[in-house]
């Protein structure tokens, strides 16, 4: 498996810049996944990996072999694209085998890469069917098969899932998983859905506006984000957040809001220590509110959402909306008044002027 450089990437699509000096390390059997909103430049990127699409400036290399100008066929790529993109007059069997017959692969091997991939993939059963005759989910998994035939350096996939509904979606994230512990495989995979950023990657790299807002762990990225856009965009219901300043005092850091006051005694600041009048901006996640609790503040519940096995409550906060976890049974009504509490779990803070992680 090969290890992926990104060196100052630069990509402009209808002379405007969509990737903008990108630079990304991709280890050897690592499954990085891009996320990110529509528009962030994602699919660009994975496009211009793959070489289908020209660069403005800067260098792609697979295990430090520059790959910058070498053809798609030249790069030792699996491709999974959005749409299933299957020859609809062939077979599983022929769909799977296509391109190593178009490379003159020999007929022997040709067969023992078609039949790993069926196996692999739970499609032996239907290696004679056309793809009118299969599922969304069996169309998909013929995609995948198709690229892992190749035994490539390096497999892209481009929101493979997102056609799917969301029981099929579930199944075949938990297919690839475990397809990426078999094989061991180098996997770059494009999505907009964080549940499945963070149950399928190695490692996250959060992308808007063609840069890459935070790369880590799918734990370090949810729990530490790196900036406001980053801790927005992670997380269902996503953060609660509310403007107000720092206040120091007998060496204690508090969050301090109208109505509202937290104490930062644990919270560890970057860089710089805390400033007394400083403005910041805390964010909460739902999971952090305790419901019921001897709590720092009372609110009215404007909002319930069932969820099945529990409720988002919805209630105001200094004069913003914000959201908690209950359990659906013994979750409180709306128009109901509530104490809450924050846990002790490391809230976030970031700076009021340019929302990076305080």
């Amino acid at each position: 498996m090969a290890a992926v450089s990104i060196r100052d990437l630069r990509v402009h699509l209808g002379g405007q810049p969509v990737i903008d000096g990108l630079d990304l390390e991709v280890a050897s059997g690592e499954f990085l996944v891009l996320l990110g909103p529509s528009g962030c430049g994602k699919s660009t990127l994975l496009h211009a990996l793959a070489g289908l699409i020209d660069v403005a400036g800067g260098s792609v290399a697979f295990d430090g072999v520059d790959q910058t100008w070498a053809s798609p066929r030249a790069r030792n790529i699996g491709m999974v694209f959005q749409s299933y993109a299957l020859y609809p007059t062939m077979t599983v069997a022929g769909n799977l085998s296509f391109g190593l017959r178009a490379r003159g692969t020999a007929r022997a091997e040709i067969a023992a890469r078609v039949q790993r991939a069926a196996s692999l993939l739970q499609l032996e059963p239907l290696l004679a069917r056309k793809p009118a005759q299969l599922s969304g989910g069996q169309r998909q998994r013929v995609a995948i098969g198709r690229a892992l035939v190749r035994d490539a350096g390096v497999y892209l996939l481009d929101e493979p899932l997102s056609n799917l509904d969301a029981n099929l979606r579930a199944a075949l994230r938990r297919e690839l998983k475990l397809l990426h512990q078999r094989l061991g495989a180098t996997m770059i995979y494009v999505t907009h859905d964080q549940i499945e950023a963070l149950t399928l990657a190695t490692r996250i790299a959060v992308l808007h506006q063609g840069r890459v807002q935070q790369l880590g762990t799918p734990g370090d990225v949810y729990a530490r984000p790196a900036n406001r856009f980053v801790a927005g965009f992670m997380g269902a219901p996503p953060m609660n957040f509310l403007e107000g300043r720092l206040a120091v005092s007998g060496g204690t850091p508090r969050f301090v809001a109208a109505g509202f006051e937290l104490e930062l005694r644990d919270y560890e600041f970057r860089a710089a220590a805390p400033v007394d009048g400083e403005p910041v901006v805390l964010g909460v996640r739902p999971e952090q509110l305790r419901i019921g609790a001897p709590g720092s503040w009372t609110s009215q519940v404007t909002l319930i959402e069932p969820m099945g096995n529990h409720q988002v409550v919805w209630f105001d906060c200094a004069g913003s909306g914000w959201s908690a976890l209950s359990d659906s049974d013994a979750g409180p009504r709306v128009g109901a008044r509530i104490a809450l509490a924050v846990s002790s779990s490391p809230v976030s803070l970031f700076r009021a002027d340019n929302g990076t992680r305080r």
